[in-house]
């Protein structure tokens, strides 16, 4: 065994989402790492999430929190985008779009209703910063299509709604480890993984 498979890495995740961090959690099981949620920390920081793009929002919130930690950071942005609604739309804007139209659970109604079967697609990028180290970037998706009604209890925000190709359940319905393994976000995290191996950090 060498010094890094006995050592855990802690990490600070720039998010209070608790989903978010057992998400993390959950793809990262049986590696020597443990994220803590802003929550954890009682850190608050709302976001001016003003970029342009995933990756933009994605370092917007690590340079935020560059300040209050000496952990390794990881932020991330994501967002789906629903054919039906325009190119690359809501996307960024996906927490917004839901919040002004009601909530996750009135807005995910609707748009089973309006737009049922349409093609969507999930986006992600996480931000990982190591302290005086340049970001690094990782990127992943997952491409589906709308569901005709909300189902499941599972995952949170979209997931009732989006089935991902070559299943015919929602993100919300599929266990979680297969959730994980295919997810936009379970796919970003593959490739920040391989980078945390290949430099022995877990």
């Amino acid at each position: 065994m060498n010094k890094n498979e006995s050592k855990t890495l802690d990490v600070l995740l720039g998010t209070s989402n608790e989903g978010k961090v057992k998400e993390f959690q959950d793809i990262f099981t049986g590696y020597n790492i443990k994220f803590h949620s802003l929550k954890e920390f009682n850190l608050k920081c709302d976001f001016d999430e003003n970029g342009c793009t995933y990756e933009e929002n994605a370092l917007i919130k690590a340079n935020a929190l560059k300040g209050l930690t000496k952990l390794p950071i990881i932020t991330d942005d994501s967002g789906i985008e629903i054919e039906a609604l325009g190119d690359h739309y809501p996307g960024i804007f996906s927490h917004r779009y839901a919040t002004n139209n009601g909530g996750f659970a009135r807005n995910n109604q609707n748009l089973c209703k309006n737009y049922p079967g349409s093609k969507a697609k999930f986006s992600c990028c996480i931000c990982l910063v190591f302290p005086n180290q340049k970001p690094i970037f990782f990127y992943g998706e997952i491409k589906g299509k709308l569901a005709d009604s909300i189902s499941g209890k599972e995952g949170f925000g979209y997931d009732p709604i989006f089935i991902p190709d070559g299943f015919n359940q929602t993100f919300a319905q599929i266990n979680e480890i297969t959730k994980n393994s295919i997810s936009h976000r379970g796919n970003a995290a593959k490739l920040l993984i391989k980078y945390l191996k290949k430099n022995k950090l877990i």
